[in-house]
């Protein structure tokens, strides 16, 4: 907010340039709104034998509860970054951590594959989400439809 007044301050003698860094502005703040909302908005959900971790707008994973080996509850400040790991971490923090069975796709930016075998989440309630992937994992294939 205060590089926006300073910046107008800077560029009263050029109007057009003004209106230019002031749209840049007013976008890049509508975009963090949106990030953030994305963030509240689309938790992890847990429906048909599949677990979708999803992490604001760019992360979307869908797990099938046959292949979670095991899942824990872990508060983790750090992370390591390895290959064959997905931190989604907020604030820097992941509450729950799922190891595979086999690997699951998580594409990367710009869709290139990759593979990973683990994966450490934050959920809002890891005690909740936990229960219900070990209840979903240990139910039967009849139940779980």
């Amino acid at each position: 907010m205060a590089e926006t007044v300073a910046l107008s301050y800077v560029l009263a003698n050029w109007p057009v340039i003004h209106a230019v860094f002031l749209a840049v502005d007013v976008y890049t703040v509508l975009f963090v709104l949106g990030m953030h909302a994305a963030a509240l908005t689309r938790p992890h959900v847990l429906a048909e034998g599949v677990l979708r971790v999803r992490q604001a707008a760019h992360v979307d994973i869908r797990v099938p509860v046959a292949q979670i080996a095991s899942i824990r509850r872990e508060t983790l400040f750090s992370h390591e970054k390895k290959d064959d790991e997905l931190n989604l971490a907020i604030g820097s923090q992941t509450s729950l951590t799922l190891e595979l069975a086999e690997p699951v796709n998580t594409p990367r930016f710009l869709g290139t594959a990759r593979l990973v075998r683990v994966i450490r989440l934050h959920a809002d309630d890891p005690k909740y989400l936990y229960d219900a992937v070990t209840r979903a994992r240990t139910s039967s294939p009849r139940e779980r439809r």
